[in-house]
C-alpha cells in the first residue's frame, strides 16, 4: 500500500477533472473578526490551514466545499486553502507540515504507524462511518458473492493488503483463490473496464462506481467487504492532521472540525444543494454522477454513528489487529494508535 495513487484510484472516475490548486478562502466579507470562541488569533487576523485532498474532488469532499460555500470556515475563524496533493500523496504532506490538515485512510496511517521513521499526523475525524467498498463485476456473469469469483479474472493493484483483503473474503465464502485469475488494472473508469471486458470483477467504492454504472444503466453485481466480515468495516477515509500543528493550535483544529461537521450536515439534510455546491466549485465534475453519487452518501456520512465524525475504537482496533495477524505491516502495530478524537466536538 506504499503506492497511493493506485490504492484508490478505483475511487477516482474523474476524467478532467483537473482543478489544480483551489485556494478559496473563508473570510468574512465585512472583513470583522468572527465570534467569540472560535479560532482568530490575539491580532483578530484568521488562522490560515492549508487542507489536502486525496485526489481530485469527489463527493467525498462534499462538506468541506459546503464549509466554504457556506462561510463556516469564516464564522469560525479560519481562512482555509484547498490543495491537490503532491505526487507522494497527501499523507507525505501532511506528516511533513506542508499542509496542516488533509485526507487520509485508516489503512494509510497503518502503514505510517508500522514504518521505522513514523510521521506525526493522525485522524481526528471518519469523514464516512463504513467501508463503502466492495466488488462490482456484470451482471450476467452471476459473481454475486466471493466465492462465485471463480474462474474469472480480477483487476490487482499487485499490493499486499489489497490482494488480502479480496483472497480472505473468497476463502471465507469457501471458494480458492487460486481459482481467480489476477490481471493488471491500469484504468481509472470501472465501468468502462467492464463492459471492454478488460476484468470480470474489480474493487470499487459504491459511492462512486456503482453509482456510475447506475448513471450509465449498466447491468451489475456488487458485494461489500464489510457483509463478508466487519473486520474491513475500517475507516476510509478520515480527516487528518499534523501532530504538532494540532497541539499548538487546538482550538484551530475544532474550529476546523466544527465547520467541517455543519458542511456535512448541511449534505445530509439537503444532498441536491450541496451537489449543486460542489459542481459549482468544481465544473469539470459530471454533475448527473455527482448528484447521484451525493444522494447516496446522504446516507453513509453519519449512518447509525451518535454523530458525524466519531470513530468506533473497537473498529479501528479490529482492523490494525487483522494487519498484524496477517504480517501486512513492517512492524506490529499499536491497535489503539493513530486517531485523537478529542478535537472533535
Amino acid at each position: 500500500m506504499t503506492d497511493k495513487n493506485l490504492s484508490r484510484r478505483q475511487f477516482v472516475t474523474l476524467a478532467g477533472a483537473s482543478a489544480a490548486t483551489a485556494a478559496l478562502a473563508g473570510c468574512n466579507n465585512s472583513g470583522t473578526p468572527a465570534a467569540e470562541g472560535n479560532a482568530d488569533s490575539t491580532d483578530g487576523e484568521k488562522t490560515k490551514i492549508s487542507f489536502v485532498l486525496d485526489y481530485t474532488p469527489n463527493t467525498n469532499h462534499t462538506g468541506i466545499y459546503v464549509a466554504l460555500d457556506q462561510g463556516y470556515f469564516a464564522d469560525e475563524g479560519l481562512e482555509v486553502e484547498i490543495v491537490q496533493p503532491p505526487a507522494d500523496g497527501a499523507d507525505a504532506l501532511i506528516g511533513a507540515g506542508g499542509a496542516q490538515m488533509g485526507v487520509s485512510y485508516q489503512d494509510y496511517i497503518a502503514n505510517n504507524l508500522a514504518s521505522d521513521q513514523p510521521m506525526p499526523y493522525s485522524a481526528v475525524a471518519a469523514v464516512i462511518q463504513h467501508n463503502t467498498s466492495g466488488i462490482m463485476s456484470r451482471e450476467e456473469d452471476g459473481v454475486t458473492h466471493p466465492a462465485a469469483m471463480e474462474g474469472h479474472t480480477y483487476a490487482t493493484w499487485n499490493m499486499p493488503v489489497e490482494q488480502a483483503t479480496v483472497k480472505h473474503c473468497v476463502e471465507t465464502d469457501g471458494g480458492d483463490w487460486s481459482k481467480v485469475e489476477l490481471v493488471p488494472y491500469e484504468v481509472d473508469d470501472e465501468v468502462s473496464g467492464l463492459r471492454a471486458n478488460m476484468f470480470d470483477t474489480v474493487w470499487v467504492y459504491e459511492a462512486w462506481a456503482v453509482q456510475n454504472a447506475v448513471v450509465q444503466d449498466f447491468p451489475y453485481n456488487y458485494f461489500s467487504f464489510i457483509s463478508v466480515d466487519p473486520v474491513f468495516d475500517y475507516y476510509t477515509p478520515v480527516i487528518a492532521a499534523n501532530d504538532d500543528f494540532a497541539a499548538q493550535n487546538p482550538e484551530a483544529v475544532k474550529a476546523f472540525l466544527r465547520a467541517v461537521k455543519k458542511g456535512y450536515e448541511f449534505a445530509v439534510e439537503n444532498p441536491d444543494e450541496a451537489a449543486d455546491i460542489l459542481c459549482a466549485q468544481v465544473p469539470e465534475l459530471d454533475s448527473a454522477l455527482v448528484h447521484q453519487s451525493q444522494s447516496y452518501l446522504a446516507d453513509q456520512y453519519v449512518a447509525d454513528a451518535e454523530s458525524w465524525g466519531v470513530i468506533d475504537p473497537e473498529r479501528w482496533a479490529a482492523f490494525y489487529q487483522w494487519l498484524n495477524d496477517n504480517n501486512l505491516v513492517e512492524n506490529q502495530l499499536d491497535v489503539n494508535a493513530g486517531y485523537d478524537l478529542s478535537f472533535l466536538e
